[in-house]
């Protein structure tokens, strides 16, 4: 199915008194872009999440947030770093002397700095942790591609009805355009028979440029490509793999077409036909940059 780029998902699992918590959300992006957030003494879980979401999800920018409440691991005993703490206390000395600093040294001044405390945690096994996170990080996922395949959903609905006002369309220019020719056809006729003041005019002349007008402004092949670039479009729509950037070429192969029509056209009702059409591609060009 069809995915949005555009997703949110959480799920927490209880592992004996620890509760393993995994949030993730993406915006658009062209490639697959990664980031993630865990609690301190965690960080070996970054690698492990990036390599998961990279199996599940094709592009987007993906962040993802972990979290961890309770347990052994977040507990521990603070204890002074005293050979960091000697030798930052000697170095504000020395500023003081130096400087000719007035003031007593104070508790606050030395505890101000984060280094002269260290933190000493109990040994956890970081493989039964990655297992309990891996179990949150499977269910925020499972939400996540839900809320993306739904979006996604009205995504392609929308892009498909576009294509189908294209085709209607399209089928209006392959009806005027032979009109168009049999206008241009009078109009030569009545201006030649203007200008030579005779009724009697050269009709194979008539025919001659007749002939180079309905070449000139052509359209078949456009309309034909036009159609089969929808049918491509529609057939992408209906897979289930990331489809994104093939769509975004499609959808410029469309507008190439839409431009030559444009170019080609000598009627005003046929060149208002194809400003809609090319609303409809720009609309759907916007509509795709969501899809992944």
């Amino acid at each position: 199915m069809i995915r949005s780029m555009t997703g949110y998902g959480r799920f927490e699992v209880l592992d004996n008194d620890t509760v393993y918590s995994v949030e993730v959300k993406s915006v658009n992006h062209r490639f697959f872009e990664f980031s993630v957030r865990t609690p301190r003494g965690y960080a070996f879980l970054e690698d492990k999440l990036k390599n998961f979401f990279a199996q599940r999800v094709a592009r987007g920018k993906i962040e993802v947030y972990v979290g961890v409440e309770g347990g052994t691991r977040n507990s521990g005993i603070i204890k002074v770093n005293s050979e960091f703490a000697d030798s930052y206390v000697a170095a504000l000395k020395e500023i003081k002397k130096r400087y000719g600093i007035k003031g007593k040294l104070t508790l606050k001044d030395v505890t101000s700095n984060n280094e002269v405390f260290v933190t000493e945690r109990p040994k956890t096994n970081d493989d039964e942790v990655w297992q309990s996170v891996e179990k949150a990080a499977e269910g925020a996922v499972d939400a996540f591609i839900a809320m993306r395949e739904v979006e996604g959903k009205r995504l392609a609905d929308d892009v498909i009805s576009r294509c189908n006002n294209i085709l209607q369309m399209v089928a209006d220019i392959e009806t005027r355009s032979p009109e168009t020719l049999n206008l241009y056809r009078e109009r030569l006729e009545k201006k030649m028979r203007e200008v030579l003041a005779d009724t009697n005019i050269d009709e194979q002349r008539i025919l001659t440029e007749t002939a180079i007008f309905a070449d000139k402004i052509a359209v078949d092949e456009e309309t034909v490509r036009l159609k089969s670039h929808i049918a491509q479009l529609t057939e992408l729509l209906s897979g289930d793999a990331a489809v994104g950037r093939k769509l975004d070429f499609v959808v410029q192969e469309m507008n190439r077409e839409a431009n030559t029509i444009g170019s080609k056209a000598s009627d005003i009702e046929i060149a208002r036909i194809v400003v809609d059409i090319k609303a409809e591609i720009e609309k759907i060009r916007e509509q795709i940059q969501n899809i992944e």
